[in-house]
Parts: structure tokens; sequence; C-alpha cells
């Protein structure tokens, strides 16, 4: 086993804080990931993470050999890029995060055809609407919808995506259609939450007479999968607030319908968040630009297809 291995899996063991995580990520056993950690311990003569049957803590040697590690692992990946670049052959595992709409609708249709023309890539693509960490999860690129909290990182914007509040025609019938964002907040109407870790109320950003306006969205239902809230919506239990995009086909057959529509919520920015290192591999920018290009596409037919009260 190469020193560079054992090296390799501590960082992603440290990353993901599991032995069983860093071994489905790099596809080794956990037998095996649990050796190359005690061989690296037993060359540095310390130990690296404090282990119980429950939870792997890092060392302060572990923390410290982390950093020195990552750089290692950053040094060799940006020396195959240089040498990928002159053999125009790009090759090695990707990593991409999305969340679970756009994964799911936009992004993980491309795969096949980017890994047909490239086939000495692999694709790993990691879905969930939490906001992710590039650094720590050890991720290439990763698309969102709004505006990111790093401003360390750089970004490519690929579109501003419609939004819409919609509801079940049994919820109108049942409930009513507020017209007006003040009529859907005055009480009696259930709003579905996107609930993200850490969060502590909702706001919904509302074009209102006076110019745009936060409101609190208040509602018994939320879920971290923005489909679990398209189908409480399908369902007649309240209003969601969705990208256009992902719920076109449910609005063209009237399985949902608009509500507060005078009350419209603002366009959300789609966009692409890497480091300027990552960029310097040939597979991370040739799959940006493939999928970019393929996504706007999409997301201009899904948009062009329904009719928005304006």
């Amino acid at each position: 086993m190469s020193y560079f291995d054992n090296i390799r899996t501590f960082v992603r063991v440290y990353e993901l804080g599991s032995m069983s995580a860093a071994g489905r990520d790099l596809r080794i056993s956990p037998a095996v990931t649990s050796s190359r950690i005690s061989q690296l311990e037993e060359h540095l003569s310390v130990r690296l993470f404090q282990r119980t049957t429950r939870s792997l803590t890092p060392t302060e040697q572990g923390k410290a050999f982390y950093s020195g590690a990552k750089q290692i692992l950053e040094s060799v990946e940006d020396a195959e890029a240089q040498v990928v670049n002159i053999t125009e052959n790009p090759k090695g595992a990707l990593y991409v995060a999305a969340p679970l709409g756009v994964g799911r609708r936009l992004i993980a249709p491309q795969v096949p055809e980017f890994l047909s023309l490239y086939p000495e890539v692999s694709l790993r693509l990691r879905l969930s609407d939490r906001k992710v960490d590039l650094t720590t999860e050890g991720l290439d690129l990763a698309f969102f919808l709004g505006q990111p909290e790093d401003s360390n990182l750089r970004i490519r914007k690929i579109a501003d995506v419609e939004r819409v509040l919609c509801a079940s025609p049994g919820y109108v019938a049942e409930r009513g259609n507020p017209a007006s964002a003040e009529e859907l907040f005055a009480g009696g109407h259930e709003c579905l939450n996107l609930r993200f870790p850490g969060a502590t109320e909702f706001r919904w950003r509302l074009q209102t007479a006076e110019g745009p306006k936060r409101f609190r969205a208040e509602g018994r239902y939320e879920s971290d999968d923005g489909d679990v809230l398209t189908d409480w919506a399908l369902g007649g239990h309240g209003i969601a607030l969705k990208p256009v995009f992902e719920i076109a086909d449910h609005l063209r057959a009237g399985a949902l319908v608009p509500v507060a529509t005078q009350s419209p919520p603002e366009p959300i920015q789609m966009a692409c968040l890497f480091t300027h290192r990552r960029m310097q591999d040939p597979k991370t920018r040739l799959f940006m630009e493939f999928v970019i290009e393929r996504v706007s596409r999409l997301i201009r037919e899904a948009e062009d297809g329904v009719q928005l009260p304006r």
C-alpha cells in the first residue's frame, strides 16, 4: 500500500468524519480504510483519530497533519492537471454537488453523455438541498440556487430562474386563493417550507406595490427535500414557493396553480461555485462548460411553456 494512498484516505476520513463514509467515497472496504489509517499512524508514531464505537474525532496531531496532507494532495492534483492539459486527456474522479431538484432534472441527465466523451473521467454526484462546503467536502463544483455566503469562492452565473407561489386546485377550493402577499400572510394559509440545517425562520421575498419585501412564512410542514414540498402541494396541504422548471409539467397540467399573483416571488440566481485551483483541472472546466450550456437551454424551454401572471 503506498504512502500516498494512506494520505488520501486520511484526508477523506478527516473531511467526512467517518471511516465507512470515506471508504464508500474512495470505493474501498472499511477494513482497507482502517488499515490505511493504522499504517499512517504507525509511520508517524502518533494517533490521528480518537476512536469509539460511536464517534471518530481527530486528535491535535491529526488536525495538524490534515493541513499539510491537504496541501500535498492539492499539489499533486495541480501537477496532474498540468500534465493533462498538455496531453488533452482529462481523467480522474470529479466531485459535484447540486440541490435535489437541480441535480435530478438538470445535472444528472447530462452525465452519461459527458462520460462517454471522456471515458477516463468518473463522476460522483452528491444531491442534497442542504448547503455544502466545497473545501471540507472535497468538491470540485457545486451548483446552487441563491446567493453564496463564502465570498472567497468563484461564481459562474447560469441563469435567473423564475419562481412561483403555487398550490393545488383542491387547496384553493378549500382555503381560497390569496390575491397578494398581504392576504397570504394575514392568516389561514399553510406555507410549505424548505428546512436547511440551522435555519431559524423562513422568509419569502415577494413583490408588492411598495417594492420587494420579505415575509415570514409559517406552517406546520417542513422538509429538507424540495420534491417533498412539491408532493405536499400536489396533495393539497399548502402553498409552496418553487422554481418553475421543477414543476412546469404540473403547472401545464393544472395539477398546481399560481396563487398570490399580485405578489410574485423574485427570480433566483442559479450558478456554479468553484475555487480558482479547481478550475485549473481540465475535467472540472470541461464539465462546467458542458453542463451550463445544456442547463440554460433546459431552463428556458421549461419556462417558455408556462404562462405566469405578471
